[in-house]
């Protein structure tokens, strides 16, 4: 058990645009001051959403709520923007006064953002922002990843048989097989082998 583990997650939608809508979902995000009022995000170099925003310098963020369903969180987390417009056939959503999509439905809150710095982490970015607006849109609790975990994410049948997987922590994506290289990728969100959790299924 790695203690990296025990760190508590939220689950967000991050939203950006430039050519196109695009969304993904990530875990790292947190205020870091309130006067100004700034939040930090934390995205691997390789998303589509990443190369957006270090062009436009602004980006959404949808906080996911209890009534979030895993549809919403696969549409989102399991598949690349470079190839897939995740807002096609989607109803849920708005578009803020920065003129970037904000999820209407499975969120409680939304949070326009500026960008004002970008530091190197090495396989991600880190993004300071400047909050522009924040709108609370109803009470609904926010999701740790514990809860998606439990609630959220669908179980795997009993009667399956076993066998050693790797699960990533973000995501989901299951990788098949052990052990789990040290230089794997996940393909859905490009996060590295860190963020992958050995499990039996």
């Amino acid at each position: 058990m790695n203690a990296m583990f025990n760190i508590s997650y939220g689950l967000y939608i991050l939203t950006s645009k430039d050519e196109k809508m695009n969304g993904c979902v990530i875990n790292a995000l947190s205020q870091v001051t309130s006067t100004p009022n700034r939040i930090m995000i934390a995205i691997n170099k390789n998303n589509y959403t990443t190369e957006q925003i270090l062009k436009t310098k602004k980006f959404n963020v949808s906080i996911l709520n209890e009534e979030a369903n895993f549809e919403l969180i696969k549409r989102f987390g399991f598949s690349s923007g470079k190839d897939t417009n995740k807002f096609e056939d989607f109803q849920n959503y708005e578009i803020a006064e920065n003129e970037i999509p904000y999820i209407t439905q499975g969120v409680n809150s939304y949070i326009s953002a500026t960008v004002v710095d970008v530091r190197d982490l090495g396989t991600h970015y880190e993004f300071l922002a400047d909050v522009d607006k924040e709108e609370v849109l109803n009470n609904i609790p926010s999701i740790t990843y514990a809860y998606y975990q439990s609630n959220i994410k669908p179980k795997i049948s009993s009667s399956q048989q076993k066998k050693v997987v790797y699960i990533c922590s973000v995501c989901g994506y299951v990788y098949e097989g052990d052990p789990l290289p040290e230089d794997f990728v996940c393909p859905l969100c490009w996060h590295d082998a860190r963020y992958f959790v050995k499990s039996e299924i």
